[in-house]
This record gives C-alpha cells, sequence and structure tokens, in this order.
C-alpha cells in the first residue's frame, strides 16, 4: 500500500486535559495535524464544519455528554469513510462488540503508552472504516 503523502488529519475527542494534550503532542511531533475536542458535541462541530475531512478520529468511550456508543454511532453516519480508534478504560465485552459492529477499527485500552499512538493511527488510517 502506497503511503500518505499529506499529513492525517486527525481528531481527538478526549475530556481529559492532559491525555487529550498528550495525544496531540504525540501526533503533532509525528507530523500529523491534529483537532482536539473535549465532548462529544465539539466533536460532531469539529466533523461537520471541517473543509478537510478526519482520515482518523480517536475517540474516548466516556465523556460529559456521552457514555454509551450512540456518539460512536453518530460520527460513523457523519464520516463514514473516516477509521475510527475507540479509547476506553471500560472495555466490557458488550462495549467491544457494539464498538465493533459500529465500525471501530481498533479498540485501545486505557492506559496506553503515548508512544505507540502515531502508529496506532497510521494502521487506523490503512485498516479504514
Amino acid at each position: 500500500m502506497a503511503e500518505y503523502l499529506a499529513p492525517l488529519h486527525v481528531l481527538i475527542v478526549e475530556d481529559e486535559l492532559l491525555i487529550r494534550w498528550s495525544i496531540a503532542e504525540s501526533l503533532g511531533h509525528a507530523g500529523y495535524t491534529v483537532v482536539e475536542a473535549p465532548d462529544g458535541a465539539s466533536a460532531i462541530r469539529a466533523v461537520t464544519s471541517t473543509i478537510t475531512p478526519f482520515d482518523v478520529i480517536l475517540l474516548d468511550y466516556r465523556l460529559p455528554d456521552s457514555a454509551d456508543l450512540s456518539l460512536l454511532a453518530m460520527l460513523r453516519r457523519l464520516a463514514p469513510r473516516t477509521a475510527v480508534v475507540l479509547m476506553t478504560a471500560f472495555g466490557t465485552p458488550e462495549v467491544s462488540q457494539g464498538a465493533l459492529g459500529l465500525g471501530v477499527c481498533r479498540i485501545l485500552s486505557k492506559p496506553f503508552d503515548m508512544q505507540d499512538i502515531p502508529a496506532v493511527v497510521l494502521a487506523a488510517r490503512r485498516l479504514g472504516p
């Protein structure tokens, strides 16, 4: 598969400021273009208002305005060609099965190593939605 010439456009949806910042720094240092959203409403606004579609969305499972898979379902409808990685510390079999059924390409269990994030994003983009 050919390498992507343009930097990947990534949306980080994470309510924990330090985690969101750390992911953004890791991806920024790897050359990715990053947009941050602290909650589900901000994520929906980002997806619907962007000129350049996101290549990958890193989505936290539990957010202040979303604690189930409804936000994931909405994002998949709004951006069906965007790969989604679900980040969670609450990876029950039911959540995992539901997320995979909605088309996530990977479930990333928290805590995770920030050094792995650029490779996770690139692999997600290669796998696609």
